[in-house]
């Protein structure tokens, strides 16, 4: 049965009332105000009639603290009133009652009045339910379409924006771009299951010394982000880094693949290395491919990088640099013994093979530089060394190679091509490259070394 609270100051009204109603609904009576916050302190109502004129504390102003009060904000109210006065009616409607009643009471009119006001109110807390469940829907949807199944950690799209709210908001911190060396091996050796159990065990460890406020990313693969606004200090960001590097690669450790995996991470700090996200990111980045190609298996600041790594990293085309790290001698004949990377491998194989026979190889590396005033984020650089790579794979034999080589350069070993053939090949390829690129604020440039009959390569153009 639905609850119902009766509030006047008449007891013989209060007994009308109540046998008018006993047989269909459960009825609480009271005499006054005080009297009826003491029993809605104990019971919950599902409507409350409540007479207007009443001493010490009227309709209106029980009416009002009722609005106040917690557990009774939401009851529906109608008003009982012998008054006839259209002010008394329209000051109880813009009161915020859903009705009222008029003295004395007739039976059918009471019924039929709190039948219809409960059916509505009733349809009301259906409605608002169906509401807050749809909303909760929503916002579930929301939140993972926001977040990466496999580890529970925010995508790009929602790091990105928050961070830059952050920005506005005057927050400091920095970004600290985690990346696992050798995970692809884990996959390849161990499977993709044991793969997904190492992202999972890198996103709780991230969870285990950043704080509540921080906000971590996963960008996808093995690369995470996470920007930390708990550490002010370079000493404590670097300790923190330490610290994150220092525990993930001794539970790699105790995972014991046999991949020589291990962690690196890159270091930008706002505002310092950027105004925005993506400039963050992109000094990450950077910061985190100096430390791939220095050894790996350590963190840096993008702020510490030296001039060499600056003029690498960024738009020239600096093929003295790539001839020093490519033509780094071996161990001679049989397996390699060195931990280098694959195309490192593939390289010093050619360097071995040209000394044997002969063959004409050239070095083609390319640099995606700024088509505009303006130097594109990083975005827009990923999306035209895609393409560029799509470029190369229509462009090229199966017998030539290619791989990434910094964030903004692609290298590609051309067999049995001369210098000559090479600027053609090259030329087609940016020519295939402008086709399929339409955003309008990347070029590529390209400079090319030949390797000779004794495994050296020497820079021919640049």
């Amino acid at each position: 049965m639905k609850k119902i609270l009766i509030v006047d100051d008449n007891k013989l009204n209060l007994v009308i009332a109540k046998n008018v109603l006993k047989d269909t609904y459960a009825v609480s009576t009271a005499t006054g105000g005080d009297e009826a916050f003491n029993l809605i302190e104990n019971e919950t109502y599902d409507l409350i009639l409540l007479d207007i004129i009443m001493p010490k504390m009227d309709g209106f102003e029980v009416f009002d603290k009722l609005k106040d009060n917690e557990k009774a904000s939401d009851i529906p109210v109608i008003f009982l009133t012998a008054d006839d006065d259209a002010s008394t009616e329209s000051r109880c409607f813009n009161s915020g009652a859903i009705d009222f009643i008029a003295k004395p009471f007739v039976a059918e009119v009471m019924r039929s009045r709190i039948a219809r006001v409960l059916e509505l109110e009733d349809l009301r807390k259906n409605l608002a339910e169906r509401l807050e469940k749809k909303t909760q829907e929503v916002s579930d949807m929301k939140s993972r379409s926001q977040k990466d199944a496999l580890t529970g950690l925010w995508n790009r799209s929602y790091t990105e924006e928050t961070v830059n709210a952050l920005f506005a908001e005057g927050c400091e911190g920095a970004i600290l771009m985690i990346d696992m060396d050798n995970f692809k091996a884990i996959n390849d050796n161990y499977g993709h299951i044991a793969g997904d159990k190492v992202l999972t065990m890198f996103a709780d460890t991230l969870r285990q010394y950043c704080d509540d406020d921080d906000v971590l990313c996963r960008i996808g693969g093995d690369e995470f982000v996470a920007f930390v606004r708990s550490v002010k200090s370079k000493a404590e960001i670097s300790n923190l880094a330490g610290d994150i590097l220092a525990d993930l690669c001794r539970k790699l450790k105790e995972c014991k693949f046999e991949t020589n995996s291990s962690v690196s991470i890159g270091i930008s700090q706002f505002p310092a290395d950027g105004k925005c996200f993506k400039e963050l990111y992109n000094a990450a980045d950077k910061a985190l491919y100096y430390v791939k190609q220095n050894g790996k298996n350590s963190f840096h600041f993008y702020s510490d990088r030296s001039e060499a790594e600056n003029i690498r990293a960024g738009k020239s085309v600096d093929l003295n640099y790539l001839r020093e790290i490519m033509s780094r001698a071996d161990s001679g004949n049989g397996a390699y013994l060195m931990e280098y990377d694959s195309f490192h491998h593939v390289y010093n194989f050619i360097r071995r093979f040209v000394e044997r026979n002969n063959h004409d190889v050239s070095t083609v590396l390319f640099t995606a530089v700024s088509a505009t005033n303006e130097e594109p984020d990083i975005t827009e650089i990923e999306i035209a060394l895609d393409l560029l790579e799509k470029a190369i794979y229509t462009s090229l034999r199966r017998v030539d190679v290619s791989t990434r080589y910094s964030s903004k350069q692609l290298v590609v070993i051309l067999m049995d091509a001369n210098a000559e053939n090479a600027v053609k090949v090259s030329e087609r390829i940016v020519e295939t490259f402008n086709k399929l690129y339409t955003g309008g604020k990347v070029n590529m440039e390209f400079g090319i070394a030949q390797m000779d009959k004794n495994g050296k390569i020497s820079v021919k153009s640049e």
